[in-house]
């Protein structure tokens, strides 16, 4: 959780230069790697809700019959979710003033 929220505030970062800088951004090498980092992101919102959604899963099997009883006597404990704190989740400000 702590990697994917430094890889977060690391492309608003870059992000936020990038709109700085409208020679870079025209580059195309810049563009694909944008593209590429778009991608990225994705495939973690995707990963994240995959976690997100077999957690569910195994936390309801903790508690329906006949797999709470097997659950019980193993001492198996539910996962928490993953979640994003509030701060991290906010667009980053971009100051076009020069």
């Amino acid at each position: 959780m702590e990697a994917e929220g430094e890889v977060s505030g690391a492309l608003g970062r870059l992000f936020a230069v990038m709109e700085n800088y409208p020679d870079l951004k025209a580059n195309q090498n810049v563009m694909s790697l944008q593209t590429e980092l778009s991608n990225t992101e994705n495939k973690i919102a995707y990963s994240r809700q995959f976690y997100n959604d077999i957690t569910m899963k195994y936390n309801t099997a903790l508690e329906v019959f006949p797999s709470n009883i097997i659950a019980k006597s193993f001492a198996f404990k539910p996962f928490e979710f993953f979640t994003i704190p509030d701060e991290e989740k906010n667009v980053p400000n971009v100051d076009l003033n020069f």
